[in-house]
């Protein structure tokens, strides 16, 4: 396929939308293709982000879990969560999966250069140690990076990355952000031991979500112990010799925390790639422009994933990788359907989401909204305050429920399902068919009989 470029497709970024474009473009459709990754194999998802953060979810949820159990009545003693038994065991996992990454890639015919790629014009790449290659095409996955305001980039504070990192648990931390990367850590780390303060500067976390789904795990966090802080911000940050931070906020405050966590955003990983120079047009933020087929305005420069400012979810990224494959080497036109994506906000309980929000959806006309919250069984047997969210967002006319909104344990596995019907467009009355499995939590999707507003 190659003639006068080194290769046909040049990817950079090693991440999931790269590596299934770069696969699928070798090994179904017969391009010659390489890929740069200046990190580690696997990218943000992998590497430092849904699998260590999944993981260390479940390590904290065990702590729950024995009190739990000593509620029901199992006798024992709770004990101190290890965090370097732990962290051994999580980058060694890590470790493995990179390989599966880089196996898997190399098996496809990918060449794969563990260095950082840029782009010098649109068939041209520079490579890290002065080499230059050429490209038929070029892709761009190199994702999100997190984001931390001007005046606090040099004091040491961490991100989400540093998590993974860190050599010791805080016995204190303070989290700034209300987005579901700061509820996330902010969860995990407080069921793992450590005295978390969450601020945010706005009026209530998870900021685009269903308006009850954010009181609901606002409420939940509060619950479990969190410190949570909205409508307040930094005024001042100082890093103590002691490697502590002295904070200053809005409502005139001054604290010490052992760590600080920024999680107030990420942004698209484009600097320094060279891109502005190539002429491809990036956006206020520097996410790359592209179409509907992940084309920039430059017709050889493709882009897929995070770094598109697109919908900023791994699966995203990789049907995102493998439409641009099946397009632009495999002679099919394929577009990804960006439309009632699910997603999953791993707080404890977890919050699941797919469609839209109440507002959205009475945006575009009248609707019902199907509501209930409650303590499922396993929590009110124990006197415990856990409850349960399950709400429709249904549309008075056509009657198809146009959002599903879920927080409860699990329920980042129940919106999967969940989400199947909302793409087919169930109605209500589809939902109201379904017989109940009882005792279950879910069974409430099929029982929602009455609007509540």
């Amino acid at each position: 396929m190659t003639t006068q470029f080194d290769y046909d497709l040049f990817v950079i970024g090693g991440g999931s939308g790269g590596v299934r474009a770069a696969r699928i473009a070798a090994s179904e459709h017969g391009a010659k293709v390489a890929m740069a990754e200046e990190y580690r194999m696997g990218g943000t998802c992998v590497i430092r982000g849904c699998v260590p953060k999944k993981l260390m979810v479940f390590a904290a949820g065990h702590g729950a879990a024995m009190d739990e159990g000593a509620a029901y009545g199992w006798q024992g003693e709770k004990g101190r969560f290890d965090w370097p038994v732990f962290r051994a065991r999580l980058h060694a996992e890590l470790n493995r999966l990179e390989g599966i990454y880089t196996r898997n890639a190399e098996s496809a015919g990918v060449t794969i250069y563990p260095m950082r790629a840029t782009v010098t014009d649109p068939h041209t790449l520079r490579l890290a140690d002065g080499r230059q290659v050429t490209a038929k095409h070029i892709l761009i996955a190199t994702g999100g990076t997190p984001f931390i305001p001007e005046p606090y980039r040099d004091l040491g504070a961490w991100t989400s990355n540093d998590i993974f990192l860190m050599d010791r648990m805080p016995a204190n931390l303070l989290v700034l952000g209300g987005g579901f990367i700061a509820c996330e850590m902010a969860s995990l780390l407080q069921g793992l031991g450590v005295q978390v303060t969450q601020m945010y500067r706005g009026a209530q976390i998870l900021r685009g979500f269903d308006r009850d789904v954010q009181d609901h795990v606002a409420a939940a966090l509060v619950q479990q112990g969190i410190k949570l802080e909205v409508n307040t911000d930094l005024t001042a940050l100082d890093r103590l010799e002691a490697g502590r931070f002295r904070t200053t906020d809005t409502q005139g405050r001054t604290r010490d925390f052992e760590a600080v966590l920024f999680a107030t955003g990420r942004v698209a990983n484009t600097a320094g790639l060279g891109l502005e120079r190539a002429g491809v047009a990036l956006d206020a933020s520097g996410a790359v422009v592209v179409d509907a087929w992940s084309q920039t305005n430059v017709p050889s420069i493709y882009a897929v994933g995070d770094v598109t400012g697109r919908i900023q979810l791994t699966p995203v990224a990789i049907r995102e990788g493998h439409a641009f494959a099946d397009t632009v080497f495999g002679g099919r036109q394929v577009q990804v359907d960006h439309t009632n994506v699910a997603s999953a906000v791993f707080t404890r309980p977890e919050a699941g989401t797919v469609g839209l929000t109440e507002d959205e959806a009475r945006a575009l006309g009248p609707v019902e909204i199907y509501m209930a919250s409650f303590r499922p069984m396993q929590s009110a047997f124990i006197n415990a305050e856990t409850k349960a969210l399950f709400k429709l967002v249904v549309c008075a006319e056509t009657r198809r429920v146009l959002g599903c909104h879920i927080v409860a344990p699990g329920a980042g596995e129940l919106i999967q399902i969940a989400a199947v019907a909302v793409k087919m467009g169930a109605t209500k009355e589809d939902f109201d068919r379904t017989v109940a499995v009882h005792p279950t939590m879910s069974e409430e999707l099929v029982l929602l009989r009455k609007p509540t507003r």
